[in-house]
Order: structure tokens, then sequence, then C-alpha cells
């Protein structure tokens, strides 16, 4: 009897190309984890960490305030579950949008690999950040900040917040730091992963900061103020992508970029400056979340500063360079007409075209004068 051996194959592995082209697939597998997970009882405690926003407080209902009782929220370690499963959700919608929408632009518009590269990240960053602006507004409306900015620094620190608010600030922070593995997802160039870093890492530090300091207020404010102009900047390039007459939008862009500079510094300093360093308690307490020190004032004005000033200079550069390119593109060419001299050299000179460059046909080449010759 002829004895079988037992296979040595090992085990199929995900490759590289399989986890890109089905990287949606595997995430939405992995979400479904945890929403299933609370269908059981056994792990809907570890689910619901998750999937639902934590750390939330009834406060009894008072005469002077609505005769229902309100639920707030106020954060904690738990949060990074709750951020790392909206991750997964983000980049679920972000390769629904890719494959459903700008895809098919792209087969349709056969934009080159630099624009097609561009496009994308136009066209996921514009709906990411109309969805934020709609959104964020909502809430400056319904929590009247537009009627009375003095809810930007009054009664600090703004440790307990709406649902709204803390949804929405999660979700901030879902889509920035589902950005780390679109870089690898969408197979960014090398030579682009610096300065996607650098943005990314910008809005982590300061959505992350505002939330951590309790400066939720302010900190929806100037998102939604950074947003606005950031979709418009977007919204102009997918334009110019289609038709490439097409610059008004980046001029409009140009000038509320300045304005939402000078705003963004005025707000800043307004709150931390003038409302928080005026405010009674200005003692450091963990425990309630006060942060109203000098020392914090002055890291949180240096650091919206900082960045103000580095994006003003990239704003800058890239004025300059439109500018050099648009001078150059409509210079017109001046041709210098030929020096007419007399004797020999002007002959010489008309044999040799225009500046002394030889002609296509090639009429003082040493083989021509030789075949003259003979």
């Amino acid at each position: 009897m002829a004895i079988r051996k037992k296979s040595t194959k090992s085990p199929p592995v995900l490759s590289h190309e399989f986890i890109l082209q089905n990287h949606a697939d595997i995430v939405s597998c992995v979400a479904m984890v945890f929403l299933l997970g609370l269908m059981f009882e056994i792990t809907a405690k570890a689910s619901i960490i998750f999937v639902t926003l934590q750390y939330n407080v009834t406060l009894a209902a008072t005469e002077e305030q609505a005769a229902e009782s309100a639920s707030l929220y106020y954060y904690g370690i738990k949060d990074l579950a709750t951020v790392f499963f909206y991750m997964l959700v983000a980049i679920i919608i972000h390769a629904i949008i890719q494959e459903y929408v700008l895809d098919k632009i792209n087969r349709r518009m056969h934009f080159s690999k630099t624009k097609h590269s561009k496009f994308n990240e136009s066209g996921q960053l514009s709906a990411f950040y109309l969805f934020s602006c709609i959104w964020g507004t909502f809430i400056l409306i319904s929590e009247n900040y537009i009627s009375d900015p003095t809810i930007l620094w009054r009664a600090y620190p703004h440790n307990l917040m709406t649902f709204q608010m803390k949804f929405f600030y999660i979700a901030q922070l879902a889509y920035w730091f589902h950005a780390f593995p679109e870089l690898y997802f969408q197979k960014t160039k090398k030579e682009d992963i610096p300065r996607q870093l650098v943005y990314i890492g910008l809005y982590l530090f300061h959505i992350a900061g505002a939330y951590l300091l309790n400066l939720n207020h302010l900190g929806l404010v100037l998102l939604v103020l950074h947003y606005f102009v950031e979709f418009l900047f977007h919204i102009s390039r997918l334009f110019y992508f289609s038709d490439e007459k097409y610059q008004k939008g980046f001029s409009l862009w140009a000038v509320l970029f300045v304005l939402g500079r000078l705003l963004t510094l005025i707000l800043s300093v307004l709150t931390v400056g003038f409302g928080l360093a005026r405010a009674e308690n200005q003692k450091l307490d963990f425990s309630a979340g006060n942060f109203n020190v000098l020392a914090v004032r002055i890291a949180v004005l240096a650091s919206i500063c900082i960045t103000q000033a580095f994006m003003m200079w990239k704003f800058i550069n890239f004025q300059l360079r439109r500018w050099r390119e648009h001078s150059t593109f409509q210079a017109p060419t001046v041709k210098k007409k030929p020096t007419v001299t007399k004797g020999r050299s002007s002959r010489k000179g008309t044999e040799n075209g225009v500046n002394g460059t030889v002609t296509s046909n090639g009429a003082d080449s040493p083989r021509n004068r030789k075949e003259k010759s003979s």
C-alpha cells in the first residue's frame, strides 16, 4: 500500500495586494463583530464601550432650566475604544465614496496620475468638510453660541458636554486617526507622506487639545470656521480639474483664508487672553477639569499663533508659485531681429540662422562647403 504523505503547504496568508483591494470588507467584518456583540449578554458589556458614548451624567431638572432632566457627558480613557470603532466606520465610508463616486468620475475624466491622487484627496476632504460644517453649525445654533459669544469662556471649565458636542469630537478624532491607515490603503507616494503626516498631526493635536483641556466651545467655533475655508479650497480644486479655466474659486478662497486666520487669532486671544484670564477660578484642578492657569493659557495661544503663522507661510508660498507660473505662461515671446551688417559676416549670420543657431537645412556644415568647392 502506498503511504500518503501529509501536505506541508502552509495556510494561505493575506497578501499586500489582497489587503489593499479588500480592506473595506475586512474592516466591515471587524466593525460587525462589535455590533453583533451587542446581541449577546456576555459580550454586550464589552461591545457597548466601543459603540456608544461613555461617561454620561444625568442632571436633575430645575425650575430655571427645562422641565426634563438633561443627560451630559464628560471624557475618559474609554473614549479611545469609541474612537477606534468610529475610525473603522470612517474607513468604510471612505471606501464607499471612493468606489461609487470618485472612481466613476476618474474613469470619465481620464486624469493623469498626479491629478488622479489630488482629485481623490480633494473629493474625500470636501465631503468631510461639508458634513462637519453643517453638523458644527447645527450645534452652534442649538446651543446659542452665535447669539451669546461669552459662552466661549463663561462658566469654564466646560467639562460637561451634550451628546451632540461629544459625538462631534469623537467623530473628528476618529476621522483624522483613520487617515493614517488610508496612507497605506491608498498607496500614497513616499514624497507625499511627510506632507500628509504634518497636517494630520496638526489636526489631531489641536482637536485633542481642545477636547482634553475642556476648551470644546472654542474648538468647535474654530473648527467650523477653518473647515468652511478648506471646503471652499477643495471644491474649487475639483472644479479646476474639470475645467482649468475655473479660477474664481481660488481668488475667493484666498480672501477668506486670510480673514479666517485673523478671526481665529481674534477669537483665541479674546477667549483665552481676556475671558479666561479674568475668571475667578484660576487654579489647576485635574479632578474638576480646570486648566485655567497662566502656563496653559500661554501654551494654548502659542500653539494657535504658531500654527496660523505656519499656514500663512505656506499660503504665501503657494500664491507666489501660482503668480510665477501665471506670469511665465502669459509672458509674450519676443523674437530678436537679426542685425544686418555689411560684408561677409552678414551672409554667414543669415546662413547660420538667428543668433548663430544652426538651422535644420544645415547650410553651413563643413560637408556642404566641400561639395560647393568641388
